[in-house]
């Protein structure tokens, strides 16, 4: 008796199982996506409130709204490029119809950068997409501060300032290519910079000789320089600070 009420349990329940599974499987067969990066050719750094949105639409009807497919918002932005992925059902897309994605940028509602040409898509065979984002903010609306925006002299390290007649200098590019000048050599290196945070890395620099007390206040400064972790900018000054968030280096806008 108990042998035929296990089989019937077994037998019974199979059929439930394979049809969960199913089920489950097909689910996710219904969902696709659609991925890339948002950038733009500025030399400026986003706010901290600033918003991406993306969308996968369909543009076949002309004169008419867009229908939207699908949709991201990255919030917060953070800093570009900037990673997406939408996720959209497949069986919408209508094989004549026309899709294109739209990506803005708005800081408080504001929007300050759109894609002003279409960037049309095969939604069911694109590649990862690469969008280049145009400006279209006030020029009246102040820009962020930006560690990119200027060649920054070093004032003090660590509280000390620096001696003699050292000028003592720091860049980094939007790509993050380290460069400056230190007490004595020119330098270089790379840096990772995102929401606030800053890691410098791969630091060299040109091998002339100078006097001892300028060859010890350069390999303080790169020592110290490689030790950074966050950054703050505002009111023309640059200050750097370690993993313990305390000031290390202090640095003005130059030219």
């Amino acid at each position: 008796m108990f042998g035929k009420i296990a089989e019937v349990l077994v037998f019974g329940f199979a059929p439930l199982v394979i049809a969960m599974l199913a089920t489950s499987s097909a689910s996710f067969a219904t969902e696709k996506t659609i991925s890339g990066e948002v950038l733009y050719r500025e030399r400026i750094a986003l706010p901290p409130n600033a918003v991406l949105t993306v969308q996968l639409v369909d543009i076949s009807l002309a004169g008419a709204p867009a229908s939207v497919v699908g949709k991201q918002v990255v919030d917060p932005a953070g800093q570009v490029p900037i990673r997406f992925t939408i996720v959209f059902d497949p069986a919408v897309i209508q094989g004549k119809a026309q899709y294109a994605l739209e990506a803005g940028i708005t800081v408080d509602n504001s929007i300050w950068f759109i894609n002003d040409i279409r960037h049309s898509v095969d939604p069911l065979q694109a590649p990862p997409q690469s969008m280049v984002l145009k400006m279209v903010r006030q020029s009246e609306t102040p820009a962020a501060p930006s560690i990119f925006d200027a060649t920054w002299l070093v004032d003090d390290i660590e509280g000390t300032a620096l001696g003699g007649e050292a000028r003592v200098t720091f860049a980094v590019s939007a790509d993050g290519r380290v460069s400056g000048r230190g007490p004595c050599n020119g330098y270089f290196g790379t840096a990772e910079i995102h929401d606030g945070t800053i890691e410098i890395g791969d630091i060299g620099s040109t091998m002339m000789a100078c006097a001892p007390d300028l060859m010890e206040q350069e390999k303080n400064f790169l020592e110290v320089l490689g030790r950074t972790a966050r950054f703050r900018v505002g009111n023309g000054k640059l200050i750097l600070s370690d993993a313990a968030a305390k000031d290390i280096m202090h640095l003005s806008a130059g030219s």
